[in-house]
Protein backbone atom coordinates (compact mmCIF):
# COMPACT_ATOMS: atom_id res chain seq x y z
CA UNK A 1 0.00 0.00 0.00
CA UNK A 2 1.48 3.39 -0.98
CA UNK A 3 2.34 5.78 1.84
CA UNK A 4 -0.02 8.68 2.35
CA UNK A 5 1.32 12.11 1.51
CA UNK A 6 1.85 14.67 4.25
CA UNK A 7 -1.05 16.67 2.83
CA UNK A 8 -3.41 13.68 3.07
CA UNK A 9 -2.15 12.86 6.56
CA UNK A 10 -2.86 16.36 7.83
CA UNK A 11 -6.25 16.53 6.08
CA UNK A 12 -7.23 13.20 7.67
CA UNK A 13 -6.06 14.38 11.08
CA UNK A 14 -8.24 17.50 10.87
CA UNK A 15 -11.17 15.41 9.67
CA UNK A 16 -10.60 13.05 12.61
CA UNK A 17 -10.98 16.02 14.94
CA UNK A 18 -14.28 16.91 13.31
CA UNK A 19 -15.48 13.31 13.46
CA UNK A 20 -14.54 13.16 17.16
CA UNK A 21 -16.49 16.33 17.85
CA UNK A 22 -13.39 18.31 18.78
CA UNK A 23 -14.24 20.72 15.96
CA UNK A 24 -17.92 21.49 15.42
CA UNK A 25 -19.71 23.16 12.50
CA UNK A 26 -18.90 26.86 12.58
CA UNK A 27 -15.68 26.40 14.57
CA UNK A 28 -12.54 28.07 13.26
CA UNK A 29 -9.39 26.07 12.66
CA UNK A 30 -6.16 27.21 14.31
CA UNK A 31 -4.00 29.44 12.14
CA UNK A 32 -1.70 27.95 9.50
CA UNK A 33 1.27 28.62 11.77
CA UNK A 34 -0.39 26.87 14.71
CA UNK A 35 -1.44 23.91 12.60
CA UNK A 36 2.10 23.66 11.24
CA UNK A 37 3.44 23.34 14.78
CA UNK A 38 0.74 20.86 15.79
CA UNK A 39 1.40 18.56 12.83
CA UNK A 40 5.11 19.35 12.44
CA UNK A 41 4.78 20.29 8.77
CA UNK A 42 5.28 23.40 6.67
CA UNK A 43 2.66 26.07 6.15
CA UNK A 44 2.54 25.06 2.48
CA UNK A 45 1.49 21.55 3.52
CA UNK A 46 -1.15 23.00 5.85
CA UNK A 47 -2.45 25.22 3.06
CA UNK A 48 -2.78 22.27 0.68
CA UNK A 49 -4.50 20.14 3.36
CA UNK A 50 -7.02 22.92 3.94
CA UNK A 51 -7.59 23.16 0.17
CA UNK A 52 -8.25 19.41 0.11
CA UNK A 53 -10.91 19.70 2.81
CA UNK A 54 -12.32 22.82 1.19
CA UNK A 55 -12.76 20.90 -2.08
CA UNK A 56 -14.68 18.25 -0.14
CA UNK A 57 -16.96 20.90 1.31
CA UNK A 58 -15.77 20.09 4.82
CA UNK A 59 -14.18 23.52 5.31
CA UNK A 60 -14.85 27.00 4.01
CA UNK A 61 -12.15 29.63 3.79
CA UNK A 62 -13.04 33.24 4.49
CA UNK A 63 -10.46 35.77 3.37
CA UNK A 64 -8.97 37.62 6.28
CA UNK A 65 -10.79 35.48 8.83
CA UNK A 66 -9.53 31.92 8.45
CA UNK A 67 -10.92 28.42 7.84
CA UNK A 68 -14.19 27.21 9.33
CA UNK A 69 -15.95 23.85 9.61
CA UNK A 70 -19.03 23.57 7.37
CA UNK A 71 -22.30 21.89 8.38
CA UNK A 72 -22.38 18.31 7.11
CA UNK A 73 -25.14 19.07 4.60
CA UNK A 74 -22.57 21.13 2.65
CA UNK A 75 -20.05 18.29 2.41
CA UNK A 76 -19.58 16.73 -1.00
CA UNK A 77 -17.24 13.87 -0.08
CA UNK A 78 -19.06 10.58 0.47
CA UNK A 79 -16.16 9.14 2.46
CA UNK A 80 -16.08 12.15 4.78
CA UNK A 81 -19.85 12.09 5.30
CA UNK A 82 -19.81 8.37 6.01
CA UNK A 83 -17.03 8.75 8.57
CA UNK A 84 -18.73 11.46 10.55
CA UNK A 85 -22.25 10.01 10.61
CA UNK A 86 -21.02 6.51 11.41
CA UNK A 87 -18.90 7.82 14.28
CA UNK A 88 -21.97 9.61 15.56
CA UNK A 89 -23.76 6.35 16.23
CA UNK A 90 -25.85 6.58 13.07
CA UNK A 91 -24.37 3.57 11.24
CA UNK A 92 -27.78 1.89 10.92
CA UNK A 93 -29.28 5.05 9.48
CA UNK A 94 -26.40 5.37 7.03
CA UNK A 95 -26.82 1.77 5.87
CA UNK A 96 -30.51 2.31 5.18
CA UNK A 97 -29.87 5.60 3.37
CA UNK A 98 -27.28 3.93 1.14
CA UNK A 99 -29.91 1.42 0.03
CA UNK A 100 -32.30 4.29 -0.64
CA UNK A 101 -29.71 5.92 -2.90
CA UNK A 102 -28.99 2.62 -4.62
CA UNK A 103 -32.70 2.09 -5.25
CA UNK A 104 -33.00 5.47 -6.97
CA UNK A 105 -29.99 4.90 -9.21
CA UNK A 106 -30.11 1.18 -9.88
CA UNK A 107 -33.80 0.77 -10.68
CA UNK A 108 -33.39 3.43 -13.34
CA UNK A 109 -30.23 1.75 -14.62
CA UNK A 110 -32.03 -1.58 -14.91
CA UNK A 111 -34.89 0.05 -16.82
CA UNK A 112 -32.47 1.59 -19.31
CA UNK A 113 -30.43 -1.59 -19.61
CA UNK A 114 -33.53 -3.63 -20.45
CA UNK A 115 -33.55 -2.31 -24.00
CA UNK A 116 -29.83 -1.66 -24.32
CA UNK A 117 -28.23 -4.86 -23.00
CA UNK A 118 -26.25 -6.74 -25.61
CA UNK A 119 -25.99 -10.52 -25.78
CA UNK A 120 -22.46 -10.11 -24.42
CA UNK A 121 -23.79 -8.13 -21.45
CA UNK A 122 -26.38 -10.79 -20.67
CA UNK A 123 -23.79 -13.52 -20.98
CA UNK A 124 -21.48 -11.67 -18.60
CA UNK A 125 -24.30 -11.19 -16.09
CA UNK A 126 -25.09 -14.90 -16.25
CA UNK A 127 -21.45 -15.76 -15.63
CA UNK A 128 -21.35 -13.43 -12.63
CA UNK A 129 -24.41 -15.08 -11.08
CA UNK A 130 -22.67 -18.44 -11.56
CA UNK A 131 -19.56 -17.04 -9.88
CA UNK A 132 -21.68 -15.89 -6.95
CA UNK A 133 -23.11 -19.41 -6.56
CA UNK A 134 -19.66 -20.98 -6.71
CA UNK A 135 -18.20 -18.51 -4.25
CA UNK A 136 -21.10 -19.12 -1.86
CA UNK A 137 -20.59 -22.89 -2.04
CA UNK A 138 -16.89 -22.41 -1.28
CA UNK A 139 -17.55 -19.85 1.48
CA UNK A 140 -15.35 -17.42 -0.42
CA UNK A 141 -16.78 -14.09 0.72
CA UNK A 142 -14.27 -11.96 -1.20
CA UNK A 143 -15.06 -13.69 -4.50
CA UNK A 144 -18.79 -13.43 -3.74
CA UNK A 145 -18.59 -9.68 -3.13
CA UNK A 146 -16.44 -9.16 -6.22
CA UNK A 147 -18.97 -10.93 -8.45
CA UNK A 148 -21.88 -9.12 -6.78
CA UNK A 149 -20.38 -5.68 -7.36
CA UNK A 150 -19.37 -6.57 -10.91
CA UNK A 151 -22.96 -7.65 -11.69
CA UNK A 152 -24.28 -4.21 -10.81
CA UNK A 153 -21.44 -2.49 -12.66
CA UNK A 154 -22.35 -4.36 -15.86
CA UNK A 155 -25.93 -3.11 -15.57
CA UNK A 156 -24.76 0.45 -15.03
CA UNK A 157 -22.52 0.14 -18.07
CA UNK A 158 -25.27 -1.48 -20.13
CA UNK A 159 -27.62 1.38 -19.29
CA UNK A 160 -25.61 3.43 -21.75
CA UNK A 161 -25.83 6.46 -19.48
CA UNK A 162 -22.39 7.75 -18.53
CA UNK A 163 -23.81 9.99 -15.80
CA UNK A 164 -25.20 7.01 -13.90
CA UNK A 165 -21.79 5.36 -13.70
CA UNK A 166 -20.10 8.59 -12.62
CA UNK A 167 -22.74 9.20 -9.93
CA UNK A 168 -22.49 5.63 -8.66
CA UNK A 169 -18.70 5.37 -8.62
CA UNK A 170 -18.19 7.07 -5.21
CA UNK A 171 -20.51 4.48 -3.66
CA UNK A 172 -18.47 1.53 -4.91
CA UNK A 173 -15.79 1.57 -2.21
CA UNK A 174 -18.37 2.08 0.53
CA UNK A 175 -20.51 -0.76 -0.81
CA UNK A 176 -17.50 -3.07 -1.08
CA UNK A 177 -16.73 -2.56 2.60
CA UNK A 178 -20.31 -3.12 3.68
CA UNK A 179 -20.88 -6.12 1.40
CA UNK A 180 -17.80 -7.75 2.91
CA UNK A 181 -19.63 -7.60 6.26
CA UNK A 182 -23.18 -8.48 5.23
CA UNK A 183 -22.18 -11.18 2.73
CA UNK A 184 -20.69 -13.25 5.53
CA UNK A 185 -24.27 -14.20 6.46
CA UNK A 186 -25.20 -17.36 4.48
CA UNK A 187 -28.89 -16.42 4.31
CA UNK A 188 -28.01 -13.09 2.74
CA UNK A 189 -25.92 -14.86 0.11
CA UNK A 190 -28.83 -17.16 -0.77
CA UNK A 191 -31.21 -14.24 -1.12
CA UNK A 192 -28.72 -12.19 -3.12
CA UNK A 193 -28.16 -14.99 -5.64
CA UNK A 194 -31.90 -15.44 -6.13
CA UNK A 195 -32.49 -11.71 -6.57
CA UNK A 196 -29.61 -11.29 -9.02
CA UNK A 197 -30.91 -14.21 -11.05
CA UNK A 198 -34.38 -12.63 -11.09
CA UNK A 199 -32.95 -9.31 -12.31
CA UNK A 200 -31.10 -11.16 -15.07
CA UNK A 201 -34.28 -13.01 -16.11
CA UNK A 202 -36.13 -9.70 -16.34
CA UNK A 203 -33.37 -8.11 -18.42
CA UNK A 204 -33.48 -11.05 -20.81
CA UNK A 205 -37.12 -10.24 -21.58
CA UNK A 206 -36.15 -6.74 -22.67
CA UNK A 207 -39.13 -5.36 -20.75
CA UNK A 208 -38.46 -2.02 -19.09
CA UNK A 209 -40.96 -2.18 -16.24
CA UNK A 210 -40.20 -5.82 -15.47
CA UNK A 211 -36.51 -5.00 -15.16
CA UNK A 212 -37.18 -1.95 -13.03
CA UNK A 213 -39.49 -4.00 -10.77
CA UNK A 214 -36.97 -6.83 -10.43
CA UNK A 215 -34.25 -4.44 -9.29
CA UNK A 216 -36.71 -2.77 -6.92
CA UNK A 217 -37.52 -6.16 -5.37
CA UNK A 218 -33.79 -6.78 -5.02
CA UNK A 219 -33.46 -3.54 -3.07
CA UNK A 220 -36.45 -4.55 -0.91
CA UNK A 221 -34.75 -7.86 -0.11
CA UNK A 222 -31.44 -6.13 0.59
CA UNK A 223 -33.13 -3.78 3.04
CA UNK A 224 -35.05 -6.62 4.70
CA UNK A 225 -31.86 -8.66 5.08
CA UNK A 226 -30.02 -5.69 6.52
CA UNK A 227 -32.69 -5.18 9.15
CA UNK A 228 -33.09 -8.86 9.95
CA UNK A 229 -29.52 -10.14 9.98
CA UNK A 230 -27.36 -7.06 10.59
CA UNK A 231 -29.35 -4.43 12.44
CA UNK A 232 -31.37 -6.91 14.47
CA UNK A 233 -34.84 -5.93 13.31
Amino acid sequence: MPRKSLVSTVADAVLDQIVAGELAPGDALPSEAELGVIHDVSRITIREAVKTLQAQGVLRVENGRGSFVNPIDRWVSLDAVLRVVSAGGRDAEVAVQLIEVRRMLETGAAALAATRCTDADLSELGELVSRMRTASERADVDAFVEADLAFHDVILRASGNVFLRVMFEPLTRVLAQRRAQTSRVPEIQVHAIAEHAAVLDALRTGEVEASRAAMDRHMDQTLADLRTYVLGG
